[in-house]
């Protein structure tokens, strides 16, 4: 990680006003990425212990559909060849560092940023790609996955939102996404609980 002053371009989360996407993207990060990491390391502590002993319940069995181990059991759970909380463990560690480097006023080059928002948005993809295996193909639900998509969407949204007011600049753009920053994430919210319903509920 490269560490520079910023020219007035540049990213830069010290000088905006309470309640903006700058301000709120360290703690986004920070908190995100702790609450990611736990999320992972035991989705890959019941991993390993499924895998050892293949009759091991995991502790997020509820039901048929809240179910882990059903999850786990799936060929999307490994889609690279090991499972997918290990990419999560490095991640969210990631995240949450840049998360306290941002909080102690650490400016970031532009290459960090692009690279980031690079990070982040492949993440997002992937999390949407698993939200459908699940939802359409598996037929189960892991809670601690869905705690995963449920912090992965803002850190991208946030990361996204503050990357692209520096590149608008002051403006019309900045102004509406400092102003309504979070409806897009309660809509998004909104929409993952609709599908849940339609598919595990009403379906």
């Amino acid at each position: 990680m490269t560490m520079s002053s910023l020219s007035d371009d540049d990213v830069d989360v010290d000088r905006p006003s309470r309640g903006t996407p700058a301000r709120v993207l360290p703690w986004v990060l920070l908190i995100g990425g702790i609450i990611g990491f736990a999320a992972a390391c035991v989705l890959t502590y019941e991993k390993i212990r499924l895998t050892a002993d293949p009759s091991y319940a995991p502790t997020c069995n509820l039901n048929d559909v809240v179910n882990c181990g059903s999850v786990m059991a799936s060929r999307q759970a490994a889609v690279l060849g090991f499972p997918n909380s290990f990419m999560g463990v490095g991640g969210f560690a990631i995240v949450a560092m840049v998360g306290v480097a941002l909080l102690m006023r650490t400016r970031l080059d532009r290459w960090f940023w692009a690279g980031l928002q690079v990070g982040v948005t492949a993440a997002v993809a992937f999390v949407h790609w698993l939200i459908v295996q699940s939802l359409y193909e598996i037929g189960a639900l892991c809670p601690y996955c869905m705690v995963v998509w449920a912090v992965t969407v803002p850190v991208f949204w946030y990361v996204t939102v503050v990357n692209v007011s520096a590149l608008a600049g002051p403006g019309r753009t900045r102004d509406l996404l400092n102003r309504y920053h979070a409806v897009p994430l309660a809509v998004w919210y909104l929409v993952l609980a609709g599908l849940v319903v339609q598919r595990f509920v009403l379906g």
